[in-house]
């Protein structure tokens, strides 16, 4: 089947919006919705309950993504088995809204980053597996429109997730606010499971390798673009850092630090929204030309975004253009590579590949959120977001290795 769909096949439009398809896209608007009511107040909630600063801040997400990456490169080989990858996603989403809505109930700094670990790796677990699962239930074809309206979701309920927290730290507080979040979650577990089962329809049932095979992925042109990828995630920062950046320069003038969080928050939802929009259209732009310019794109916006938060004062107008930059960005970016992914690879090895490309993800951003929560605390927030924009900018030059991958095995399933 070719890469582009071909005009006047409107049955191919409707035949790639498929059950299993919406419900995948349902399971991240849920789960993001459940985990992004606790990220949001998470900032307020380490630096203002528990006493914690940026730094710690900045280290409990990035360890968390660390090890988010390391279940992702260790779950990855295990999505290569269909029935195995649809019990490990459903699990994953279970583990991450039970171990999410327990943050709440730390009365530490470290029991706090135990329990936003957890959440990190049962979410790295679960991921490979959706997205195999993904790309076994969507026609080659439409692999940017799939993984644009997974990303989409993911990025809607990161709009329904922050507004929910605005809404709930003014109603019953920061800490009781974090519970909440388990029950979004919850929801996300039964959708994944409806598309498990879609997913079964599709398969053989046949036996698959369960065995992480670099020399493969390799012959399948897969590494080389992993490298422009890391200089984006290097780059990418967790979005904490974002709201707390708001946060700190919207507490003055006499609004209140509830206030200041609060308005963080909503600006925050709209960042969501821009990365939900564009990951629609951008999904539709990849399947018409290929992951590369919109990858490219999307780092350029991020640069633009970073060197807003650096010198944006206490503008509301400007932290709002950040936001919005930085959603579109990403936006663009994880589609691109998502489809890339999917593109290059044959069912049998789409797990592996989901997670080598989460694990580089999980570590740049470790790397990312670690040292610029550091220079955030040591040295200044425009220090940090500046050291950001430089590793975007790094992307974007590299972003022509990021050319077509080679055609996929065909898959027998």
């Amino acid at each position: 089947m070719p890469d582009a769909m071909a005009p006047g096949t409107e049955n191919q439009e409707a035949k790639w919006l498929s059950a299993g398809v919406v419900s995948v896209g349902a399971a991240s608007f849920f789960s993001d919705s459940g985990h992004e009511i606790a990220t949001s107040v998470l900032p307020s909630f380490l630096t203002s309950v528990l006493h914690a600063s940026a730094g710690a801040l900045g280290l409990i997400e990035g360890l968390s993504d660390a090890l988010t990456g390391i279940m992702k490169l260790f779950g990855g080989p295990l999505a290569n088995e269909p029935a195995l990858r649809n019990r490990l996603a459903s699990s994953g989403y279970l583990g991450t809204a039970l171990a999410t809505g327990a943050i709440g109930l730390a009365g530490t700094v470290w029991q706090a980053g135990l329990m936003r670990a957890l959440a990190w790796l049962s979410r790295g677990l679960r991921s490979p597996a959706r997205d195999a699962m993904l790309a076994s239930l969507a026609p080659r074809a439409a692999y940017g429109r799939a993984f644009g309206l997974e990303r989409a979701g993911d990025n809607l309920g990161a709009v329904v997730g922050p507004l929910l927290a605005a809404g709930l730290v003014t109603l019953v507080g920061i800490r009781h606010a974090i519970y909440f979040s388990a029950i979004p979650g919850l929801l996300a577990a039964v959708a994944i499971t409806v598309a498990a089962r879609q997913a079964l329809r599709h398969g053989s049932g046949a036996k698959r390798r369960v065995a992480f095979d670099l020399r493969r992925l390799q012959s399948a042109g897969l590494l080389r673009p992993l490298l422009p990828i890391a200089f984006f995630e290097l780059g990418n920062i967790a979005t904490t850092l974002l709201i707390l950046r708001a946060t700190g320069l919207l507490y003055y003038g006499g609004r209140s630090l509830a206030a200041a969080t609060s308005l963080a928050i909503l600006i925050y939802a709209g960042h969501n929204a821009a990365a939900s929009l564009v990951a629609l259209g951008g999904g539709r732009w990849i399947d018409r030309a290929g992951p590369r310019a919109a990858f490219g794109t999307g780092a350029f916006v991020y640069v633009l975004a970073y060197l807003g938060f650096a010198w944006a004062g206490h503008s509301l107008p400007a932290l709002l253009a950040a936001f919005l930059l930085a959603g579109a960005g990403i936006g663009l970016a994880e589609t691109a590579e998502s489809t890339l992914v999917a593109q290059a690879l044959p069912d049998t090895l789409r797990g592996s590949g989901f997670g080598l490309l989460g694990g580089v993800q999980s570590f740049g951003d470790f790397a990312s959120s670690a040292v610029v929560g550091l220079l955030y605390a040591a040295i200044s927030a425009t220090v940090a977001f500046t050291y950001a924009a430089a590793w975007m900018i790094l992307a974007v030059v590299a972003s022509s290795w990021l050319r077509g991958p080679k055609t996929a095995v065909a898959d027998r399933c």
